[in-house]
């Protein structure tokens, strides 16, 4: 067997570490040999290590110092400890610092074998779904987001770029684009995620209320007080805050906002004392806030402070090409969340929600799904199962292909698979089941129109 995992054993009794190398090195690991603490030291600082075995009591530099170098230096590298009866009770407190696991001296050597095993095992799935992941976000998008399209990919471009920045953000675009999901794809790729990203949505909260959800406020500040309160900036410390609707704040709020982002402090209503707070923003809407600028219902200043970074997410009618990706997605998640065993979605179905225009874009694609997949009592879904409102509409709308008088059959023929290609984003499988011909048949008249 030839493994590529890259073993270090360390051992101030040099017969003992060439013994357990050698062990290891004939079931096909490579393996590494430090006879010191400080020898050991030095080949963990070179890296390319995935594994460390060493002894806890060392002269010098002792196992619990290799340990805490190790978790430092190279994070993803496993440490088991070898110990003698004595020390026990040390070997179980550094597994509580991140050692694996401990075995107790005289070594065996089998033993030795599957708890390295284990971790070459454990190592492999950490790095194949690392691999996973990253391909995911190349093909559709971080965190969830669906889309290949060239709109989409442009946002998950700038996406990629900023999160990592502490800059405030403004999104906007139609309701139900997924502005949220683009915040919290921020907030999870940013040095903030270990805290959680804290949501207010402006146009739910009465007005009367808002400063107080915002700043929080002291115990009998206004009638109805009754106790100390934290608001959202306090609560987001160290962390995001996505004000949803931001186009809905009244003007008086918006003003003590434009303060708090200036000074980066917060007063509590009734109260005096100025509170710090580091907190990255990130503002959303469906509104023209120009517009509102223009008619005295928003602020410029704050409009200028929030769009730092602006992203405009593109209504689903613009990028029709990822409603195949995002329809088989929805068609996933909710059979497992149904406990229901849906194969597919018909051809026919497929074509109906191909032509409707979504005016509540991703979430109205999404409610159609969750509202097929737990009506339907059969394992494909059909047209019958659609709902009736989507089905009325797209008989209304129809985005056919130019066909004109005087085309022959066969211009006629590629004028259908071009749009029918563009529609379902380039997939020839999808293409070939909404015209209802096999996918050999469609190459041959790719090939004959030129369309390949």
């Amino acid at each position: 067997m030839t493994n590529h995992t890259v073993i270090l054993v360390i051992d101030d009794k040099e017969e003992h570490a060439i013994a357990t190398a050698e062990a290891l090195q004939k079931v096909g690991y490579k393996c590494l040999v430090a006879t010191s603490g400080r020898e050991g030291l030095k080949a963990i600082e070179t890296g390319g290590v995935d594994i460390v075995v060493t002894d806890l009591v060392m002269h010098g530099i002792d196992g619990l110092q290799i340990l805490k170098t190790t978790k430092e230096r190279l994070p993803e590298a496993e440490v088991i400890l070898i110990t003698g009866y004595g020390t026990v009770e040390t070997a179980v407190d550094a597994m509580q610092k991140g050692a694996a696991t401990y075995l107790l001296k005289p070594i065996n050597i089998n033993h030795l074998r599957a708890e390295v095993g284990k971790l070459v095992e454990k190592q492999g799935l950490v790095r194949s779904n690392r691999e996973l992941h990253k391909q995911l976000d190349e093909r559709f998008g971080l965190s969830g987001i669906i889309g290949n399209s060239p709109k989409m990919q442009k946002v998950l471009n700038i996406v990629k770029q900023i999160s990592a920045t502490t800059a405030t953000v403004l999104i906007t675009g139609e309701s139900g684009t997924g502005k949220e999901l683009i915040a919290k794809t921020i907030h999870n790729n940013s040095s903030r995620k270990n805290h959680p990203m804290v949501v207010l949505n402006s146009a739910a909260i009465p007005e009367n209320l808002l400063e107080s959800e915002l700043f929080g406020h002291e115990k009998g500040a206004f009638t109805g007080a009754l106790y100390q309160r934290k608001g959202k900036f306090e609560c987001a410390h160290q962390s995001t805050l996505f004000l949803d609707e931001i186009g809905d704040m009244p003007l008086s709020t918006q003003v003590k906002l434009l303060r708090v982002i200036e000074d980066g402090v917060i007063t509590r209503i009734g109260s005096n004392e100025s509170i710090g707070v580091d907190v990255r923003l990130i503002a959303a809407t469906n509104q023209d806030l120009e517009k509102l600028i223009k008619e005295g219902k928003f602020r410029e200043d704050l409009y200028f402070r929030l769009n730092v970074v602006s992203i405009k997410l593109p209504p689903l009618r613009e990028r029709l090409e990822d409603t195949t990706l995002l329809i088989d997605a929805f068609l996933r998640d909710y059979s497992q969340m149904h406990n229901k065993k849906i194969l597919y979605l018909s051809p026919e179905a497929r074509k109906i929600l191909y032509k409707y225009s979504w005016p509540g874009n991703v979430r109205e694609l999404k409610n159609c799904i969750e509202s097929m997949v737990v009506v339907s009592t059969k394992d494909i879904l059909g047209v019958e199962d659609i709902p009736d409102h989507i089905l009325q509409r797209s008989n209304e709308v129809s985005h056919s292909p130019t066909l004109v008088a005087g085309m022959t059959v066969e211009e006629a023929e590629r004028e259908l698979i071009k749009n029918t290609l563009v529609t379902v984003g380039g997939n020839r499988e999808e293409a070939a089941k909404l015209l209802g011909i096999g996918e050999r048949t469609l190459y041959r008249k790719l090939d004959r129109y030129g369309l390949k």
